[in-house]
């Protein structure tokens, strides 16, 4: 009973302390000045009108539309800080017609007036203005819908249009609250290298790191990487969670934020070869506990952005997913389902309103058809799906007693499936070796990571997340390509 009552009282201080930090970052960027420039940013503009309106203003931006009358032209200028567009009003007696060209795309600077709009909240009536950078007739993105398939394109473009401004504002947030909830948990961010000597998964999908032309002289891997830059083979990290781990072992609480990489060979919506991971490491924690923390760390970065990204979220609503704003309330207001994998795997079995393209067996994979149906058609909610079979599972995952499942869950969420791996670490030096040697992994290769069970282990748990998937489920964004800058995904390198 009182472990039941201390983790109600966890609850709700971890609750309330989330709505403190929560308005905290709304008020700390609050417009509270202009770092030092020397034009004003349209956000600020649209966050005070009446701080502004009267005032003399220069703003800098790019022409999304312009318009002519025959006595007044328009332009509506965006920069970049938000997605709403500021007029600018023309009043052509005062110019000469032929220098009025602002066509779009272009680069200008506007000095004027700022005066109240009934349409438009406020609007500037220009005085002077400046091209900063001209932009030809034949600019591709000109004022009209463009396939998202089309913009895939031109990387080095796209992102001047509204859906990939907002896309990258939403994920810059999700950033921004992901470093406020661990900072103000006693989380140490540390920074885990890219490159590596092991492969964290076991898998197999790793990119090579190498300075060595080719050759076919060496007559074994061995002998050929001898001679390299680290002299011998390296990869590009799959993860930082190993090196997390020995961070935790020290500062018991830890986050890693940064890019990873795989050598998938997969063409999927969800899977790129460069991706994004927060991968938090935390001492003396049991999956139970690690669990209570991906759900307080999931509904509070959520939050945030629901709370500071409101016009971005309502373009996505819009314009990509009808009923977003609800989906993201039900996350952060729901109480997470924890579900058994092997009672997930009857429930998937029993079904009988759907066929499935794979059948649910215990001990394979849960699919996406799988984890979409148990979130979206049973529980209509998030999903923990914990104790899965120990041979689907990563060498590194606590032994359950049965012998037969691991200390692990997944978290599945409506619309996009797996968001979050999650398990607790074994921490027996001789349950760890026999794991890697079911697996015929080269166990020299983690003779640091077995030195941890060593000297003082102690049990601790951590989780992964997709930090680009979860950009996907918060924008409604329904491929992984279209909330990266530059997408890497194979036989794609622009």
């Amino acid at each position: 009973m009182r472990k039941i009552l201390d983790k109600i009282a966890r609850k709700i201080y971890y609750k309330e302390k989330a709505k403190e930090l929560s308005f905290a970052a709304i008020k700390f960027i609050s417009p509270i000045g202009r770092c030092n420039m020397k034009h004003t940013d349209i956000k600020l503009i649209f966050a005070e009108p009446t701080k502004f309106v009267g005032q003399s203003l220069t703003v800098c931006g790019w022409v999304r539309t312009s318009r002519d009358s025959k006595n007044v032209a328009f332009v509506e200028l965006n920069d970049g800080t938000t997605c709403k567009n500021l007029q600018i009003v023309i009043d052509k007696d005062k110019f000469a017609a032929e220098t009025l060209n602002f066509p779009v795309g272009a680069g200008v600077k506007f000095v004027g007036k700022l005066v109240e709009s009934e349409k438009n909240v406020c609007e500037l009536q220009l005085e002077s203005y400046q091209i900063l950078g001209e932009c030809p007739a034949d600019y591709p993105l000109q004022k009209k819908r463009h396939t998202l398939e089309f913009l895939r394109t031109m990387p080095h473009l796209r992102v001047r249009t509204n859906t990939f401004v907002n896309v990258q504002r939403v994920r810059s947030a999700l950033a921004f609250a992901s470093h406020l909830y661990f900072q103000s948990h006693n989380f140490t961010y540390v920074h885990t290298p890219l490159i590596t000597g092991s492969d964290c998964e076991g898998a197999g999908e790793v990119f090579r790191v190498t300075t060595k032309k080719w050759n076919d002289t060496a007559k074994t891997e061995e002998e050929y990487y001898a001679t390299d830059f680290f002299g011998r083979q390296a990869f590009l990290t799959v993860s930082g969670q190993l090196e997390g781990e020995t961070a935790a072992m020290a500062l018991g609480k830890i986050y890693t934020f940064g890019p990873v990489f795989r050598a998938e060979n997969s063409n999927t919506s969800r899977h790129a070869a460069e991706f994004w991971q927060v991968e938090p490491e935390v001492a003396f924690a049991e999956l139970p506990d690690i669990i209570e923390i991906v759900e307080e760390y999931v509904k509070f970065i959520v939050d945030y952005v629901l709370k500071n990204c409101a016009n971005e979220i309502a373009f996505f609503e819009n314009f990509y997913e009808k009923g977003l704003t609800d989906k993201l309330n039900l996350l952060v207001n729901s109480e997470f389902k924890i579900l058994e994998y092997t009672e997930a795997i009857e429930i998937l079995k029993n079904a009988k309103d759907v066929t499935f393209e794979y059948a649910p067996e215990w001990g394979s994979e849960l699919q996406s058809e799988h984890e979409r149906y148990i979130t979206e058609k049973v529980f209509k909610k998030p999903v923990f799906v914990i104790n899965y079979p120990k041979d689907i599972k990563a060498f590194y995952m606590k032994q359950n007693p049965d012998g037969k499942t691991v200390a692990a869950t997944d978290l599945l969420v409506p619309g996009i499936g797996e968001i979050v791996g999650c398990s607790e670490r074994e921490a027996d030096y001789d349950k760890l070796v026999q794991a890697m040697e079911a697996r015929h992994m080269d166990i020299s290769a983690y003779r640091q990571y077995l030195d941890l069970r060593k000297f003082g282990s102690v049990p601790h748990s951590g989780f992964g997340i997709g930090f680009d998937r979860m950009v996907m489920y918060v924008t409604g964004m329904s491929n992984i390509r279209d909330v990266l800058l530059y997408p890497r995904t194979s036989k794609e390198l622009r």
